[in-house]
């Protein structure tokens, strides 16, 4: 007789735990999902009404800031219009979030912990947020949007020493204070002026790769800056004949005259004799085969490395032609940011600080609530091999392919890139530091579909930003 009531009772009990654990999951398991996803509008409903804190660059200068609105709402007013646009985004109720705007709003709306929420809630506190400094140089940011002059490229500059980004430049650039007007447009424009170029812009790097390859070659022990390789061309590499640029040949040649001249077959060779796994473990302490560490939204953060329709390929895959991807070709595709970074190893003694775009956020009291500071990401090669790489490098500025980015009184090193895009345009670039005896900037520049060669355009534009920068240390 209670065998019917007892199995209801059993039911009652069991549809009531998937109740609760529902409810569970979509309130605390499952919110931090809900709130990103970018249907749930309800999260910016309650952000449009707390006054978002300010953006700052280092120097102080307002990025971001919040206006208040006749129903009683804020939206955002961009002070710097198009100058910093891809670095720090845009927020706006109806059209989303990107940039700073995006990867700092918790800061940015004041979020802390649930005791403090609820506090608030019951005692009518208003939410205020946060202000976010980054580490960004509006003047030496200019600069680099001068130097590009209209071309589309850009520019990413590092502090070696503590991974602070000092210059993102994407050119085109947009307006964020348009953003509620020109979306839809700016979506559909070919130029695609949305696109951060540091973080999501991929191209083959040309013979900037050489650097990673000749890092990989000293720092194994397989090779020195003397060892002595056949620069002969054409050279047969994976069975198909590889020329040197213009068709020169230069018979037996050492390393360090090789990346001064920008040897393709030594750099080939040398590829072939480490062998895919070598190269494979290097690239990965550089930060290829993964998104950039960068406190920036993960969907405008893109991967480096070599792909094929369009997938990231496994390192070691049969579809890489590892003589060829020592120099920069094959299926390889970079982002500028990870350029800079293999730029940021050899300049800091072989490790890579963290890089990030965030200095510190200080509360509306003035109070410090997350101070950035220096973390390391990866030691890549050893002290004694960046030292080497560095002087090696220096060869390549002083008399080599890369003399355009030569300051007056302050070293640089560095390598250019060209790289033939099939349509009758190079991709080129530039990737440096300076000083040479104590590094203070780390960079990369590239410039899409141009006649020149990273020589003759990229580096004069690094110069003036290396310069910029130096100057205001």
């Amino acid at each position: 007789m209670f065998a019917p009531i007892y199995r209801l009772y059993v039911l009652f009990v069991a549809l009531f735990g998937v109740l609760v654990f529902a409810t569970s999951w979509w309130t605390v398991f499952g919110a931090e999902s809900l709130r990103e996803n970018t249907a749930n509008r309800r999260p910016l409903l309650e952000q449009a009404r707390i006054k978002r804190g300010l953006i700052k660059a280092a120097d102080g200068t307002v990025l971001a800031r919040s206006v208040q609105r006749a129903d009683d709402t804020w939206t955002r007013r961009y002070p710097q219009g198009t100058l910093l646009s891809h670095v720090v985004g845009y927020s706006f109720l109806r059209y989303g979030q990107a940039g700073v705007e995006r990867s700092r709003n918790e800061a940015l709306t004041g979020e802390r912990d649930e005791i403090t929420s609820v506090f608030d809630q019951l005692t009518g506190e208003r939410k205020v947020g946060d202000d976010v400094i980054t580490t960004l140089d509006p003047d030496a940011q200019r600069t680099a949007i001068d130097a590009l002059g209209g071309q589309k490229g850009s520019v990413v500059a590092l502090d070696p020493d503590s991974g602070a980004v000092r210059v993102m430049a994407s050119y085109p650039q947009f307006d964020p204070n348009d953003i509620p007007r020109t979306l839809g447009r700016l979506n559909r424009d070919p130029d695609s002026p949305l696109l951060n170029r540091a973080t999501q812009g991929r191209y083959a790097p040309g013979s900037t790769f050489k650097v990673v390859t000749a890092a990989a070659a000293l720092d194994t022990g397989r090779f020195k800056p003397d060892s002595v390789v056949d620069g002969s061309s054409p050279k047969e590499i994976s069975g198909v004949p590889l020329f040197n640029s213009g068709g020169a040949s230069f018979g037996s040649i050492t390393l360090t005259e090789a990346l001064t001249q920008s040897v393709n077959t030594v750099w080939a060779q040398v590829g072939e004799t480490l062998g895919k796994r070598t190269m494979a473990r290097y690239m990965q302490r550089f930060g290829f085969y993964n998104r950039p560490p960068l406190d920036y939204p993960a969907g405008q953060r893109f991967a480096s490395g070599e792909f094929f329709e369009g997938e990231l390929l496994s390192p070691t895959s049969d579809r890489i032609d590892v003589g060829r991807m020592a120099i920069g070709q094959d299926k390889l595709q970079v982002t500028p940011l990870q350029m800079a970074m293999v730029a940021a190893a050899v300049a800091g003694d072989g490790t890579i600080a963290r890089p990030h775009l965030t200095d510190r956020v200080v509360d509306p009291d003035g109070r410090v609530r997350d101070d950035i500071g220096r973390t390391t990401f990866s030691r890549v090669m050893k002290r004694d091999t960046a030292a080497t790489m560095r002087e090696m490098m220096s060869n390549v500025v002083r008399e080599g392919t890369g003399t355009a980015a030569a300051l007056s009184g302050i070293q640089v090193a560095g390598k250019t890139g060209t790289a033939e895009r099939g349509d009758g345009t190079n991709q080129v670039w530039f990737i440096g530091l300076a000083p040479v005896e104590d590094p203070q900037v780390a960079i990369a520049v590239t410039v899409e579909r141009t006649d020149g060669q990273g020589g003759t355009v990229a580096a004069p534009i690094a110069k003036q930003v290396l310069e910029k920068l130096i100057g205001n240390q």
